[in-house]
């Protein structure tokens, strides 16, 4: 809950307290919420810095910053032009996100969530293909396959990334400087950036849970485009009683190694459509390829690519 706030330099600056115990958000981990929620939570719409309170009442950690209308227009139409088609792709790999337990991946509700960039882990059919061949990789790390398959449309989306990266070092700067470090270290990396992968989500509900795999060192970036017209979806932290409603051309980062999810999103109009994008860096994917040179870097891609040319002649 929101137990003071006050406007300084044109931005309102909130602190707020844990209403909710963890041991009660993780009871609803796995959940979405609904409009029943929507009424204990403050949804912010505006310039907004939000810390957590401190045991004496002064604000501590930093939980939500929130700056509107920062984004290029160009750079965001760029970005909706080449990723589109691939983001409104059903997927089942996001687990408690998507509000399911099950470790079978293929029995998860389909679901628009996508990766872009380089993962940590290579896909089922890859695995089956080494083990059938006898191959061993020096390490699981992997190009997704729209940098493989679309490598001119991915070269269009880094502009955005990269202004998107420049408002995290502007204004998370602690946060973004060890994630840089870690970045700087890896060649699997969105170049020229402190993200090693992006996330898209399409009309998707994120259900309640703390994202795993980033790095802890980090802080959460999320961007939105919209098309069409539509209500909700704000991003929220039930367990403090805040939410943002983060709409194209905003910027909000966000520690979101606390419990996070959306309010349901209600169409206004039937096209309706809000593209989500989270830039991160996989903490198991730079510790596995900290330090490698280019060189390996290129020969381990070549080998990987390999496997998915052996696939599609099966």
């Amino acid at each position: 809950m929101i137990v003071k706030k006050e406007k300084k330099g044109g931005i309102m600056v909130y602190i707020v307290r844990e209403d909710k115990t963890n041991a009660q958000m993780e009871k609803r981990a796995g959940k979405s919420l609904t409009e029943a929620d929507r009424k204990k939570i403050t949804i912010i719409d505006h310039d907004a810095d939000v810390f957590i309170e401190n045991p004496d009442g002064s604000a501590g950690k930093l939980l939500v910053r929130f700056r509107k209308n920062k984004l290029s227009r160009e750079k965001v139409d760029a970005f909706w032009d080449n990723v589109i088609q691939f983001a409104r792709k059903d997927t089942s790999n996001r687990g408690t996100a998507s509000g399911s337990k099950l470790k079978d991946l293929g029995n998860n509700p389909k679901i628009k969530t996508n990766i872009i960039g380089y993962f940590d882990t290579i896909s089922p059919s890859q695995k089956v293909i080494l083990k059938n061949a006898g191959i061993k990789l020096d390490s699981t790390a992997r190009e997704t396959a729209f940098i493989r398959d679309s490598p001119k449309k991915f070269e269009r989306l880094i502009p955005l990334i990269k202004e998107i990266d420049e408002y995290y070092e502007k204004y998370a700067p602690e946060y973004y400087a060890k994630q840089r470090k870690k970045a700087n270290e890896t060649h699997f990396k969105i170049r020229g950036t402190s993200f090693t992968t992006i996330t898209t989500n399409v009309n998707f509900q994120t259900s309640l849970h703390k994202d795993k795999g980033d790095d802890s060192d980090g802080f959460g970036n999320l961007a939105v485009i919209e098309r069409g017209e539509y209500t909700g979806a704000e991003t929220c932290f039930p367990q403090f009683g805040v939410g943002v409603d983060c709409r194209t051309g905003d910027v909000l980062f966000m520690d979101v190694h606390y419990w996070h999810s959306n309010l349901p999103m209600k169409k206004k109009t039937k096209d309706a459509e809000r593209l989500s994008i989270v830039c991160y860096l996989r903490w198991k994917l730079w510790q596995m390829t900290r330090g490698k040179t280019l060189k390996q870097m290129k020969a381990h891609v070549a080998k990987v690519h390999g496997l998915a040319k052996t696939r599609k002649n099966r």
